[in-house]
């Protein structure tokens, strides 16, 4: 009897690092004296991919955070996470594929991350809820 092998994973993550990172508290320590009131938090994500290989793909999850109090900033989080992703799908499910599985796969890691940064930085930690990056790929292919 022969065995069949097992199909080929659609994506497969090779390796995932931190490709640049910048976290600054450019008003302490004073802004930690000031405890009136939440600091308004707004998040700005972008993905991008390129290719670096054959089948093969580097995926970026950017994060840009500038957080900040009554016009004061309190952090600033500037953070790009990336991926090498291989792909076994048809070409034309390799954009849709990168952009919305693939940040979907390195964001837990880059959520922790952040996390940590802002921790370490003196702030309570900061839980990014989880994106969708299907809406995200949808808004952004509306727009174009």
């Amino acid at each position: 009897m022969n065995e069949v092998s097992p199909a080929m994973p659609p994506l497969t993550v090779n390796v995932q690092y931190i490709k640049d990172l910048s976290f600054e508290v450019p008003g302490a320590p004073a802004i930690f004296a000031d405890t009136t009131d939440a600091p308004e938090v707004p998040i700005q994500v972008d993905v991008q991919y390129g290719q670096v290989g054959p089948s093969m793909y580097e995926v970026l999850l950017h994060i840009k955070i500038n957080a900040h109090l009554n016009e004061r900033p309190v952090f600033i989080v500037d953070v790009t996470y990336g991926g090498v992703f291989t792909v076994h799908v048809p070409e034309e499910q390799v954009r849709p594929i990168l952009l919305i599985e693939g940040p979907h796969l390195l964001f837990p890691f880059l959520r922790a991350i952040i996390s940590d940064l802002t921790r370490d930085g003196g702030f309570p930690p900061l839980l990014i809820q989880p994106l969708d990056f299907a809406q995200l790929y949808h808004q952004r292919a509306a727009q174009a």
